[in-house]
């Protein structure tokens, strides 16, 4: 049916459908400041909480000083045993799952990674509490990058690991075939930078006891509250129908907002144990430091071509930087599942040979982000295809 003659409920002629103009629904009390963010809840009893973050990308943590006054107020991972770690498994052929746990146990693995969890009746007096934790710290090799991650002989990142390496995925399809009918062959590296996601609302998640339904209530700017309820059951070890998971108006996700973040973990524990709400709001410091990152691809491309510039077969190998945990649900494979599988776009060559592999580095977990993947492929394709077309004139 077309839009022309569509028509609602005895209305005739009105749009509806594809390309119907469809008024918003949310703006009116956006514009009138009535929207209802984590940020603006209040509720009588809530503690502010707070994290003190590593200033250090890869290095165990060899002593943990909390002044006496505070020591109430803060808790370590060994505080939290009936916390579980995130896991995120994968049934991906070469798969290494990471164990990202709600505050880092023994070492840590990036700048920000949060090291003690303190709450307080406001957010400026949780910091200052932060303040005065020590925290000693023996060094370990930084791998900042993909190359000196997949050189590591030793001190991995996880330490069970054989290697820096989350998972390799191979394609070949009748690749030696057709690149042999290749009168052209054009080479390019082509590199991305990473990029942190920056939404007007970062993080933001408050969590309660609701002592009448006697239900866990966490309050997340979420984009996945229903798989969230799942995950936070399952590490808190409760039924899932004792975990009730609200989203309310979020401000900006793109993807960074559809995984378990290590804070909600936390704070939820806290509403759990204390069954009393507790809030934590991400600052743009800490969503610049510690949010989770994308796009950082590397891409070595060898294009085959007949001298009219019709491209034959293609051999690639792209580098994705995963960071230092896979995120839950999707994974790190998500990436370079995508990368393989829509680099060749809309172009009808033959032969296919694709090599791509996320590794693990001393950076923020990697995070879906507004197309997956989509962005690398098609930047170094169309590189790739200018490069043709000028080589052949």
């Amino acid at each position: 049916m077309t839009t022309e003659h569509a028509s609602t409920h005895g209305r005739p002629g009105k749009p509806q459908g594809v390309g119907a103009r469809v008024p918003r629904k949310e703006d009116a009390r956006h514009l009138h400041g009535k929207g209802n963010f984590v940020a603006d809840m209040a509720m009588p009893g809530l503690s502010e909480v707070a994290f003190l973050r590593s200033p250090l990308a890869h290095a165990r943590i060899t002593a943990v000083r909390v002044a006496d006054q505070i020591a109430g107020n803060v808790f370590l991972r060994q505080a939290m045993p009936d916390a579980r770690d995130i896991v995120a498994d994968s049934t991906l052929p070469t798969y290494q799952a990471s164990a990202q746990p709600p505050l880092a146990s023994g070492k840590v693995r990036f700048v920000g990674e949060p090291v003690a969890m303190v709450f307080a009746p406001t957010r400026a007096e949780a910091e200052d509490y932060a303040e005065l934790i020590e925290v000693d710290y023996d060094d370990l090799p930084v791998y900042a990058d993909v190359d000196s991650a997949q050189a590591a002989q030793g001190d991995l990142l996880h330490e069970q690991w054989r290697d820096n390496v989350f998972v390799t995925l191979n394609a070949d399809k009748q690749f030696d075939e057709y690149a042999a009918q290749a009168e052209v062959v054009v080479r390019r590296k082509i590199d991305l930078a990473r990029q942190c996601m920056v939404p007007m609302e970062g993080k933001a998640v408050l969590a309660y006891w609701d002592h009448q339904a006697d239900q866990l209530v966490v309050v997340s700017a979420t984009q996945v509250p229903h798989m969230i309820r799942s995950v936070l059951a399952q590490c808190l070890d409760l039924e899932q129908g004792r975990v009730r998971v609200v989203s309310p108006d979020v401000g900006g996700a793109f993807g960074y907002k559809c995984v378990l973040q290590q804070e909600e973990l936390c704070v939820a524990w806290l509403a759990k144990t204390f069954k009393r709400p507790f809030r934590f709001i991400e600052d743009r410091r800490e969503h610049l430091t510690a949010g989770a990152n994308s796009r950082e691809h590397h891409y070595e491309m060898v294009a085959y071509a007949d001298r009219r510039g019709k491209l034959l077969a293609l051999d690639a190998k792209i580098t994705i930087d995963g960071g230092a945990y896979s995120v839950w649900p999707f994974t790190i494979g998500l990436e370079p599942g995508q990368a393989i599988g829509n680099l060749p776009g809309p172009y009808a060559f033959k032969g296919y040979r694709c090599v791509t592999r996320a590794v693990a580095t001393n950076k923020p977990g990697f995070v879906p982000y507004r197309g997956v993947a989509r962005t690398g492929v098609c930047f170094a394709m169309e590189l790739t295809m200018d490069a043709i077309a000028r080589e052949v004139g």
